[in-house]
């Protein structure tokens, strides 16, 4: 049987993803693979039991969307007058931008560690990260090869500009083309990167908050000259009657940190892993030379937490078993705006008070207050006139952004440490207070 130029697969947020036989190639390779072995959300299936989804469907649902948005912000009537000079007017250049911002969607989480974001930031030699190890899978692996090799050729620095975007290929000349097309898959307003993760996440915890029109708000979607500070540039924004889509885009996003991402028992796992790994890793580091890093995913680590799990000896005994038997830290103090009008670093101070009245091996802190302002894009209103979405959306102008300040313990102390903060709490956040006793 002859084989099909395109191939498609089944996916429980896009019903149908489909790719040529170019991308498959990109797909079956070892990098790509490896994404099938990395949990899109860490541990959290120890909170929310549907949450075992993998990189490897969320790269390929990325790509499916980047290639959507590209085919409605290229179509001729809807291109506005005043940035019709950036778009190629070619249909083989139009044809290659395309190729190249779907493989740049397929290949954008390549360089993730085992378990995602959960074991980034402390966890990599050199002070590398993610969006690094991505750049060095697509320009000096097999994917290099393989892009080469596509008709007609991509070139590899395009693809690492649209993959990354200009805040982590700042090195590279980004032209406003090559700017747009990265924001597709990276812009903090209208990324497909995001689109898809909020989806995806929602549906398989079993959450409703990631939910949103993303179909009509794709359809909306257009490329528009933004006047900011006297001079004016092409932005990524919308129709006017995709506002409300935006706006629920925006706030699924939100509510997504507040009820999932940030949820107490998720980042108690999230301590848990880095504290298992620093302590089982060679020099408490994952590699980061790609041909050593590739061969690491989340099964060679589950195979870590057994083997360490069955040595009470090793010094990441206590972590290993703190996963494998769910018996993680509780939640004992939640910063609370009362504590912080009283005292600004209540969570700081607490902390401190706790790790010397119950030892400092059985207190965690975790706090986190997400990046960014307010979103400003363009929209075009019936009239045909831009303006800017916040002046148009009291909900945008007012969005808040997701915080949170956590303070856990051990199990075995728990109880003691409640009464002891129950009565000390006020004292200790008291600025008159300069030491407590404990």
């Amino acid at each position: 049987m002859k084989s099909k130029n395109f191939q498609e697969v089944r996916d429980p947020i896009h019903v149908f993803i489909k790719y040529d036989c170019q991308e498959r190639k990109l797909i079956d390779s070892i990098p790509f693979q490896r994404l099938r072995h990395i949990h899109q959300l860490a541990l959290t299936y120890l909170l929310y039991p549907g949450a075992t989804h993998k990189r490897f469907g969320h790269s390929l649902g990325v790509m499916e969307l980047a290639g959507r948005v590209y085919d409605v912000i290229t179509t001729p009537e809807n291109i506005h007058e005043d940035i019709r000079h950036i778009i190629p007017t070619s249909t083989d250049e139009l044809s290659y931008w395309r190729r190249v911002l779907r493989v740049a969607a397929l290949c954008h989480d390549l360089g993730h560690l085992p378990f995602s974001h959960a074991t980034e930031h402390s966890l990599i030699d050199g002070g590398w990260n993610h969006e690094r190890l991505t750049r060095e899978f697509i320009q000096n692996s097999c994917i290099r090869e393989k892009t080469d090799n596509m008709t007609p050729p991509l070139k590899t620095e395009h693809i690492v500009k649209l993959a990354l975007g200009k805040k982590e290929a700042k090195d590279l000349p980004f032209s406003d083309w090559e700017a747009i097309l990265s924001e597709i898959i990276t812009g903090d307003a209208f990324g497909v990167d995001r689109m898809d993760y909020l989806l995806r996440d929602s549906h398989h915890a079993g959450v409703l908050y990631g939910k949103f029109d993303h179909l009509r708000l794709i359809d909306t979607l257009r490329i528009l000259p933004l006047s900011v500070e006297g001079s004016t540039e092409p932005y990524l924004g919308i129709e006017k009657g995709g506002l409300h889509c935006a706006e629920a885009l925006l706030m699924a996003r939100y509510f997504m940190f507040k009820q999932l991402y940030l949820h107490p028992v998720r980042r108690i796992y999230d301590i848990h892993l880095r504290d298992f790994l620093s302590g089982w890793l060679t020099d408490g580091r994952f590699p980061n030379v790609i041909d050593k890093f590739v061969e690491w995913t989340d099964n060679k680590v589950f195979a870590g937490f057994v083997e360490v799990y069955g040595n009470k000896s090793h010094p990441s005994f206590n972590a290993a078993r703190r996963i494998v038997e769910r018996n993680h830290f509780r939640l004992i103090y939640e910063l609370n705006p009362k504590d912080r009008d009283m005292c600004p670093d209540a969570t700081d101070k607490l902390f401190n008070s706790l790790s010397r009245y119950c030892g400092a091996e059985n207190v965690k802190k975790d706090t986190y207050v997400q990046p960014g302002g307010l979103l400003n894009f363009p929209v075009v209103g019936y009239d045909n006139r831009i303006s800017q979405s916040t002046d148009l959306s009291e909900t945008l102008a007012r969005m808040p952004r997701a915080e949170m300040a956590f303070i856990f313990i051990s199990p075995e102390k728990r109880d003691k440490a409640e009464k002891w903060l129950d009565s000390e709490r006020d004292r200790i956040l008291d600025s008159s207070s300069k030491e407590i006793a404990v």
